[in-house]
């Protein structure tokens, strides 16, 4: 196999992506967990940029040992010099300079020409390879070059002691087919690029950043430019994850592997989300929330009968594991397995009534969290048979408002016959108390009422437990949950009379 060197720039160009922050004191973390990763090249910062990315860049190549680091420099000796200084503690450093090939960004930005670029490239270059002996180049703008420009710039810088040549898709322009080309075109006619190691350095802008990157792998490449999470200019870069689990995944076709330390992945994910400011997409491959989340009914009985029916990576390689997600999409069986694992073992009629009650909810407010379901469970399972219920709710209307007194209209059906009754009060609840209790055919005491919120939002389910007594001395309890805070305790109100009721 193939060994495929992972370069990492979260740190530089993952950290110019718009909203992103992350300072000083983050950067030694992630490039801490970058190493743990098994990142080849971190490549820590732009040195010249600002005191502050100098800083950072000095002190990792002061804490990392195992990975390359990197540091960024324009074609120009001041840059240069200050990338070396600013790695003069790293272990193995690399150099990483660049210049524009393209006819659009050498007229319109740099206002020079092809002869001025190659020039100016050719020297950077001679003059980086004289601090030190890791230099790569960068063709910025590469896919967008007259190729034979491009071409005679990549022999030139190798000769001036480039020892690994970027080919840069800055605007992420390429398609696959013809990124792959060009890589196979530099490895195949570059005269002087036997040893030098081709890197792809791809840009997400129409969304084929990975693709790009491992069509120049396809094609020679030995290397490739990523950032976690896929941070970076605009749409982003290649994400590595992506990037490491298509190789990983599909080695047979790419006949490449890795370094990469595939049990971090997730972890470094999640670490630099929350550093970095920047939320992963819930459908992201790979380390998405959704990524090995399941709610179809169909795919939940597969991959309850075999994980391998619905999903090519087993998630505990990345950090991750398999999740069952109950929604309206749900059957029965990913609902039991779901709900045993959380400690409820349920009648059949009891799992019917969890799993209805489950797609209720999912069509109100999209997403079931865990809370929701140990809620719903918790109150089917608490629920009195059906010959306990002497007072069943049939029928609630709520009027309310800033300028009119709260009342509530209900009807019940008590001992079999149907009642209906009108209440006023403080607020909707206290109404339809008021209306509940009205009709009861004995004295019920409302002695304590709580309400908590289940999830945040206001789609939350609501979660009512009221205590009521007979007169007896004897407190009931009772709880309900429901999306409707009065409905919730109405239903709440009712079981506990009927547990009074009962008792009686």
């Amino acid at each position: 196999m193939r060994k495929i060197k992972i370069f990492d720039t979260t740190l530089r160009d993952g950290e110019q992506s718009p909203g992103a922050t992350i300072n000083h004191r983050e950067k030694i973390i992630i490039a801490k967990q970058l190493e743990k990763l098994g990142v080849d090249i971190i490549e820590a910062g732009f040195p010249v940029s600002s005191d502050e990315d100098f800083k950072a860049v000095s002190e990792i190549s002061s804490i990392i040992k195992k990975s390359k680091i990197a540091a960024l420099a324009r074609a120009r000796e001041n840059d240069i010099k200050v990338a070396w200084k600013a790695l003069q503690s790293a272990k193995k450093p690399r150099i990483h300079t660049f210049m524009s090939t393209s006819d659009i960004h050498l007229k319109e930005q740099f206002k020079i020409s092809r002869a001025d670029a190659l020039k100016m490239s050719v020297e950077a270059v001679k003059f980086a390879s004289d601090l030190c002996n890791d230099i790569e180049f960068s063709p910025m703008d590469a896919t967008r070059s007259d190729v034979p420009f491009l071409l005679g710039v990549i022999e030139k810088t190798i000769e001036a002691g480039a020892s690994t040549i970027n080919v840069a898709d800055t605007v992420g322009y390429s398609q696959p087919a013809e990124y792959g080309v060009l890589v196979k075109k530099i490895r195949e006619e570059v005269p002087n690029i036997e040893g030098i190691a081709i890197s792809t350095h791809c840009h997400n802008d129409l969304g084929l950043a990975v693709a790009n990157s491992l069509a120049g792998v396809a094609n020679g490449a030995s290397q490739v430019e990523c950032t976690i999470n896929g941070l970076g200019e605009r749409a982003g870069n290649a994400a590595l994850e992506e990037v490491a689990m298509n190789l990983y995944a599909r080695k047979n076709f790419f006949k490449a592997e890795t370094n990469i330390n595939l049990k971090e992945i997730y972890a470094t994910s999640q670490m630099v989300s929350s550093l970095s400011g920047i939320s992963v997409q819930r459908n992201k491959a790979i380390v998405g929330e959704n990524a090995f989340s399941h709610e179809s009914g169909i795919h939940q009985h597969g991959i309850l009968a075999n994980s391998e029916t619905y999903e090519i990576i087993n998630p505990k390689i990345i950090g991750k594991k398999t999740k069952l997600v109950l929604g309206k999409h749900s059957g029965k069986h990913a609902a039991k397995k779901v709900l045993e694992e959380m400690g409820f073992i349920l009648s059949e009629g009891q799992l019917a009534q969890v799993t209805k009650k489950i797609k209720d909810l999912a069509d109100k407010q999209k997403i079931v969290l865990e809370e929701d379901i140990v809620a719903i469970a918790g109150d089917v399972t608490k629920e009195l048979k059906k010959e306990e219920q002497r007072v069943v709710l049939d029928e609630l209307f709520i009027e309310t408002g800033n300028k009119t007194r709260p009342k509530a209209k209900i009807k019940l059906v008590i001992d079999g016959k149907s009642v209906e009754a009108v209440g006023y009060g403080l607020g909707p609840v206290d109404a339809v108390s008021n209306a509940i209790k009205s009709v009861i055919p004995q004295q019920i005491f409302l002695k304590d009422y709580y309400l908590k919120a289940i999830t945040g939002g206001t789609d939350a389910l609501a979660d009512v437990v009221v205590k009521v007594s007979n007169g007896s001395g004897k407190i009931y309890e009772a709880e309900a949950i429901n999306e409707d805070i009065v409905m919730a305790s109405a239903q709440a109100l009712i079981k506990g009379i009927n547990k009074a009721l009962a008792k009686k």
